[in-house]
């Protein structure tokens, strides 16, 4: 107990885990509470049956809100009894039993892969074309001089304002999301990749002077390793905002997706699924996280290992085949008519999370 409280200390062991399942109960009785005290009474009125109103969802042509006509009754005394109810804040074990419609109504499962499908696109996109752009102005001053002050002051632009813009490029289809979620992405990632750049140290610079590297072996093996071993801790924390743009995008075409959703239940009151949709995306993005962090350990191994480990290798292989299936199924997409190319993209990516999984299986096992 004495090193909880130790300043800027570390908590391992036991005492880890019971501060983290401490932490959680205490989120989940504060939402209880916030839940209790903004709740409401309803009152429930003889023959309300006959003043009831039914809010259809448009997407499944089912009832799923009842409302009250408060117009219609309001003689708080003739009520024959009050029903609590939670428009606001639904209570915790609320959110939880809703995922059951989630899953059998709203089709939740797949709205989510969609979209995860529209942030992976949407990333590929970005770091493809911000990675060599902002190479480029940092290390040639001409293009520095040249566009620099422009990709600053694209920082701030409200890309949210700009989406009337996206629609008539794109249209309402999913290109226009990706191409929405890709540039909002870029905007931020094109200046990181020039910081960076700069950040390389100077005696790895002049190392490679010194063995007589030329300009091209100095960006293959200094520049671009560098600063790719910082680049993936910067490509982590744009999740988020990755996440908050799909929401965005999916707003404006509300089809399919999980931004979709949850504006179609945020609009019939329905704030248990609301509140179930944030926890799905929030694991979804813990997940992105994880990933990441496992990505890094296959480009950047250096950072996490003294030497060549056991695994390094399928986990490659596993990564590569993942690139390979994203590359692919977006050619798919391009191209409807080739319908194996679809097949393929699924194929590779179970072969790829088989290596991925064998390789780290094989790393854990060599660090134990």
């Amino acid at each position: 107990m004495k090193d909880w409280f130790k300043l800027r200390g570390d908590l391992e062991g036991s005492s880890k885990y019971i501060a983290t399942a401490i932490g959680f109960v205490l989120t989940i009785l504060l939402w209880w509470v916030l839940a209790e005290i903004f709740s409401k009474n309803r009152p429930i009125y003889p023959g309300e049956d006959n003043t009831t109103m039914e809010l259809i969802d448009s997407t499944s042509n089912q009832s799923k809100v009842k409302l009250w006509d408060a117009g219609a009754k309001t003689d708080d005394a003739a009520a024959v009894r009050y029903e609590k109810v939670y428009p606001l804040l639904p209570r915790p074990d609320q959110t939880l039993l809703s995922f059951k419609a989630l899953f059998t109504k709203d089709n939740l499962v797949g709205n989510t892969l969609h979209s995860c499908w529209l942030n992976l696109q949407g990333y590929f996109w970005a770091i493809l074309l911000a990675l060599p752009f902002g190479m480029f102005l940092s290390l040639f001053p001409v293009f520095k001089v040249m566009f620099a002050r422009q990709v600053d002051a694209m920082r701030y632009l409200p890309l949210s304002a700009l989406t009337g813009l996206f629609i008539i490029w794109f249209g309402l289809g999913d290109s226009m999301k990706i191409a929405f979620l890709a540039v909002g992405i870029i905007v931020y990632l094109v200046p990181v990749v020039m910081q960076r750049i700069k950040e390389v140290e100077d005696n790895m610079l002049q190392t490679s002077y010194t063995m007589g590297a030329t300009a091209w072996q100095q960006i293959k093996k200094v520049y671009i390793p560098a600063s790719l071993s910082h680049l993936i801790d910067d490509i982590r924390v744009l999740t988020a905002i990755s996440w908050t743009y799909i929401i965005i995008a999916e707003l404006l075409n509300k089809e399919t997706g999980i931004g979709a959703l949850i504006y179609t239940k945020a609009r019939l009151g329905q704030t248990d699924r609301v509140f179930a949709i944030l926890i799905v995306i929030t694991l979804v993005g813990l997940f992105q996280d994880q990933l990441f962090q496992l990505i890094d350990k296959i480009i950047n191994p250096h950072k996490y290992y003294k030497s060549r480990v056991d695994g390094l290798s399928d986990a490659s292989i596993g990564f590569m085949a993942w690139v390979a299936a994203i590359i692919i199924g977006i050619l798919a997409g391009m191209f409807p008519a080739v319908g194996i190319m679809k097949y393929g993209a699924w194929i590779l990516g179970a072969a790829g999370t088989l290596f991925f999984v064998l390789g780290f299986f094989k790393i854990n096992k060599a660090n134990q």
